[in-house]
Parts: C-alpha cells; structure tokens; sequence
C-alpha cells in the first residue's frame, strides 16, 4: 500500500508543527508549508519537502499541492493552518484588513479545497480538517475578524461535507483553545481543566480528524478547548 501523504498548511512552528510531528509518527510523509524557512527546517529533519508560502496567496497554495503531487502523486489529508488576521476595535478594523482575514481565513479553504478535491475523488477519498478558533461559536471582542470568517469556515465545512461525503471526503474542523504555541498562560483558568492546551494535545485531536480514526465522522467542528467554552 503506498504511503499516505498530509499537507500541512502553517506547517512550519505551532500547532502546524505539531501535527507534522504527530502525522510523521503516524506514517504519513509530509508536504509543508509557511511564511519563513521553519517549513524547511522541519521537512528537513522528518523527510519530507517544503515550500514557502502564505494561505491567501492562490499561487502559494497550488505550489504546495503541486510539489506534494509531483514529489508523491498523491494527498491523502489537508490541514488547512493559518495565522491570525489583523485585531481591533469592531468598527475600527479597516476595509483591507477585513479582506485580508477573508482571504486568509474562507477563501484559503475553498481554494485548497479545489485544487485537492479532484485528486481525493480519483484516490477513492480523502480527509480535510480547517483550523478555526473556540470563538467562532461564542465570538470574542478580542479577535473580530477572526471569530467572523472561522465561523463561516464551519459553515463552508458542512456544506462542503454534505457535497463530497459520497465520494469518501471528509471535511471537519479543529477548534482549539488557548494553547501554549502563544503567550496565553494567563488564560488557562478560563477553561473548565484550569490550563491551557498543550500543541501535543491539539495535534492528537487532529491527527484522530485527518486519519481513518475518525471515518465516520464528517461536517463536525470538535472543540478542543479544555472546557471554555459554555454552550451546549
């Protein structure tokens, strides 16, 4: 059987990294990308290959698919990582950072979602899961912009899974919580488990998404967030 393949998008540092590690440990080679050269470095010491890149550049993004393509002839799982849009007051984030934030944040996954789907559909299926954020169901004054478009991403996601479920492809979101990737220790008492999330802990919830661990799972954003959040 050959090989699977996962493509890590934010894959250079964080909780991309993270999961590199964890889909490696689980057999899997690896296509990264990232902003700067910690994409390189990684792929380097796990064997895989790299690219630099950002998720709202189209051309970034067919690059990676491209070199995993060419380099393994095939894409078995998508994590879709970005980092975070522009902050500010509500009214006073600009015209071109709420652009930015949707590039980054719905138009990254619809267009990597084309250019992967049609290669999951000949392989016989496939996994995609979209890093979005514990807000994007109980929005926070302290990322905007974010909260905006990851909450669209869910929405895209279960559409997304309704089309492409027969055909074996699996769309899912992460949603994690403040994680120790970021400088949020002093938020750890908002969660129910009075800590943040290790990057390990977000990586092995997601790697359980992207893997046939999760096969009948589709359409779903598992919230991994320690209990912060309230609603039910």
């Amino acid at each position: 059987m050959a090989t699977k393949v996962c493509l890590i998008t934010g894959g250079g540092r964080g909780i991309g990294e993270a999961v590199a590690r964890e889909m490696h440990a689980r057999g899997h080679a690896l296509a990264l990308m990232s902003p700067s050269e910690s994409c390189e470095r990684l792929a380097a010491e796990l064997g895989g290959v790299a690219v630099r890149g950002v998720a709202q550049s189209a051309d970034d993004l067919r690059a990676v698919v491209d070199l995993a393509m060419a380099t393994y002839g095939r894409i078995d799982a998508v994590l879709n990582h970005t980092g975070h849009p522009p902050k500010g007051d509500l009214l006073a984030i600009t015209d071109e950072n709420w652009d930015l934030a949707h590039d980054m944040i719905i138009k990254s996954v619809v267009r990597m979602a084309r250019l992967v789907t049609p290669v999951m559909e000949r392989q016989g299926g496939g996994s995609i899961v979209n890093v979005t954020t514990y807000a994007a169901f109980e929005p926070s004054p302290w990322f905007p912009a974010s909260c905006v478009y990851r909450a669209g991403v869910s929405s895209f996601t279960k559409l997304y899974a309704d089309r492409y479920g027969p055909q074996n492809i699996r769309m899912n979101c992460l949603a994690p919580g403040f994680t120790d990737s970021l400088d949020v220790a002093k938020y750890g008492e908002l969660a129910a488990l009075k800590r943040v999330a290790r990057v390990e802990e977000q990586a092995k919830a997601a790697a359980f998404l992207l893997t046939d661990e999760s096969s009948y799972v589709t359409g779903q954003t598992l919230r991994v967030d320690g209990g912060l959040t309230r609603h039910v």
